[in-house]
């Protein structure tokens, strides 16, 4: 019997209605698109072999088990890829016009799934990312998530605050209004794109941090950029050294206000800002040109 024969005995497949659930989740993990939907697939090819679906009290705390463990092997293997990479690692991105909203950032847009959360989160070991993202972004019960890890519920606690502890000490936050962001980060690119290097730096904290990904295959930062001063300078000498050729656009990037920048037409970066509401703590700049490749050209208008 084919798969569409089955549905129409049985009624729609709940995977359909999950999927940017599922999807969410892999990404959270992951951090890249293809491997989040690989995961999906994955699932989704389990799901389908599943001759027993009677036996599922939910489809959906199944599949998202099967998705987080699909996801915790992937990332195992990833880590090492990850130490071997070129500079640092950010996530892929991604983008969205703004005033548009893609079906996996529509999905949950409640949750964080900020550039600067999941920079952070990459300090973190597998299962200790799992624990924290289904409990804190995800809202899962501690019993839920120590049955889908297969863990006592006292060690996913211990997990949970460890992950917590250790995202605190970057005192990055998460939780500042939208609007704030969004104005800080207009103000921001405005100041970069005319070039006001004293106007960049005042919207910068003092103890501001840089991450840039290029992989190795674009010049980018290699390590961590510290200080407002810095920061300025780096923003204020590529603006000089591009002049008119560099345009920058204002774009969703992980479902916050971010920029993208061209140069020549093509694009360059994407970027992610921290902020506390006022200034920008932290600026990601994504180069990668793999990591790039999928955002949509008509953003450059």
């Amino acid at each position: 019997m084919s798969i569409d024969s089955t549905r129409a005995s049985t009624g729609p497949d709940p995977f359909d209605a999950l999927r940017p659930r599922l999807f969410s989740v892999a990404y959270r993990m992951l951090g890249t698109r293809a491997d989040a939907e690989d995961v999906v697939q994955d699932a989704w090819l389990r799901w389908q072999q599943n001759t027993d679906r009677s036996a599922v009290q939910s489809a959906e705390a199944w599949l998202v088990t099967v998705v987080t463990r699909l996801s915790i092997d992937r990332l195992r293997a990833a880590k090492a890829e990850r130490e071997a990479y070129i500079g640092k690692w950010l996530p892929e991105p991604l983008v969205e016009a703004s005033d548009d909203h893609t079906p996996e950032v529509a999905a949950e847009l409640a949750s964080d799934l900020s550039i600067a959360l999941l920079w952070v989160l990459e300090r973190l070991s597998a299962e200790e990312r799992a624990a924290f993202l289904l409990r804190q972004v995800f809202d899962h019960d501690y019993d839920e998530i120590a049955s889908l890890l297969g863990k006592t519920e006292a060690a996913c606690r211990q997990m949970v605050h460890r992950a917590a502890e250790r995202l605190q000490q970057t005192r990055t936050r998460f939780d500042v209004p939208r609007e704030a962001h969004r104005r800080v980060v207009e103000k921001f690119m405005a100041a970069a794109q005319s070039g006001q290097r004293d106007a960049i730096q005042a919207l910068l904290a003092d103890d501001v941090e840089l991450v840039g990904d290029g992989g190795g295959k674009v010049p980018s930062i290699f390590k961590v950029l510290h200080g407002a001063l810095r920061i300025a300078n780096l923003f204020w000498v590529t603006g000089r050294r591009f002049g008119p050729q560099m345009v920058y656009r204002h774009a969703q990037v992980n479902g916050e206000p971010g920029i993208l920048r061209y140069v020549d037409g093509k694009l360059e970066s994407a970027m992610a800002f921290a902020t506390d509401g006022e200034r920008i703590t932290g600026v990601y700049v994504i180069r990668n040109p793999d990591k790039l490749a999928r955002i949509p050209q008509s953003l450059a208008r």
